[in-house]
């Protein structure tokens, strides 16, 4: 009989382009999921389907298939995830795959990490290997290292391997510790899609890293995470990733007291460091918060890496659906684009379906 797994996207709810500086962040799983269900094949191949992406991948169980050449292009992370799995051990016992996705795509809301621990799941579930939760978390960052060449950081697959309901999780991207930080029951997180669709490969994205890696490397220190303001003050790059660390931790310590109205100016404060010295933002994406923010929103910033996707805000719980439908109308309006919202609850993170 085939097995289903589940792995859900994430939304950031601040921390951005900070965990490849073993920084912080403050995420959360959300209650849109990749499912993947699995059977086990005798041939030592690994089949794969899409309910969405056309095509079929068909690669060897072993690994030995070059990720980066997997078609169709979808078919990458699967080989990616395969490779990698190969070499913590996993027997070359092939599978056929069939997958299924209520997150969005090219949305910012960790789609492919969501694949990628699915997929992992499945795949270590056929040959009988399991991997403690960390490591899976790790191989499936790696798969997508391998897979597409996108240098991501650790939140996104940790958040959806550690998410718990009701929770958001202060990730410590250093010493891979997690504390679930409960949400105030009187707020409601929205996310709306911008109407750009987002990639990270062929994006900026790697050359911003880049760029950020590069201050700390030029002040001789591991990560940014040991910097001073002071020492970036003159460094946009480095002066974004020092205080984006800054503003998680004073927001997951307002989420720790109950302080609500100190987590919108801090997702503000975000969004414009994102927009101004990381450029990272687009003119869609900003008009978004703006929309957001003037319909109500306590706060509101870009979610995830940034160059299309989506925005997230956080907005009393008693008023969500007005101020989605506001801010989505008035947004629509100045840019001509088709939003979507939706409001999002914090899940559990992955695991069987």
């Amino acid at each position: 009989m085939p097995d289903r797994f589940r792995a859900p996207g994430r939304v950031n709810l601040i921390g951005g382009q900070v965990d490849y500086h073993e920084g912080w962040v403050v995420s959360m799983a959300i209650d849109r999921d990749v499912v993947v269900t699995a059977r086990a094949r005798a041939d030592g191949r690994v089949v794969a389907r899409s309910d969405e992406l056309t095509g079929i991948v068909d690669i060897s169980a072993d690994g030995s298939d070059d990720p980066g050449a997997v078609q169709p292009a979808w078919g990458r992370v699967v080989g990616g995830v395969t490779r990698v799995l190969a070499e913590l051990g996993r027997a070359a016992v092939g599978a056929d795959l069939s997958i299924t996705s209520t997150v969005p795509i090219g949305g910012g809301l960790s789609s492919s990490a969501a694949f990628e621990v699915a997929v992992a799941l499945a795949l270590c579930d056929v040959a009988g290997l399991a991997p403690a939760p960390r490591d899976l978390a790790l191989a499936a960052q790696r798969a997508e290292h391998v897979a597409t060449g996108v240098p991501c950081g650790t939140q996104d697959q940790l958040a959806s391997v550690f998410g718990q309901a009701g929770h958001a999780l202060l990730l410590d991207c250093r010493s891979l510790e997690i504390e679930a930080l409960l949400l105030p029951p009187e707020l409601r997180v929205l996310v709306v899609h911008s109407g750009v669709p987002r990639t990270l490969e062929g994006s900026p994205y790697a050359q911003r890293r880049a760029e950020s890696i590069e201050v700390g490397r030029s002040l001789g220190l591991r990560a940014l995470r040991d910097a001073t303001l002071e020492q970036v003050r003159d460094h946009p790059r480095g002066r974004h990733a020092v205080t984006e660390m800054a503003r998680v931790r004073a927001f997951a310590d307002a989420l720790r007291t109950g302080d609500i109205d100190a987590l919108g100016p801090l997702m503000l404060a975000s969004h414009a460091s994102s927009r101004d010295d990381m450029e990272v933002s687009t003119p869609e994406l900003d008009a978004l918060v703006e929309c957001l923010v003037g319909a109500g929103a306590l706060g509101a910033r870009l979610t995830g890496a940034g160059f299309g996707g989506c925005v997230v805000a956080l907005v009393p719980v008693g008023r969500a659906d007005a101020i989605a439908s506001a801010a989505t109308a008035a947004y629509r309006e100045s840019t001509g684009r088709e939003p979507t919202a939706w409001i999002v609850h914090a899940a559990d993170g992955a695991g069987p379906a």
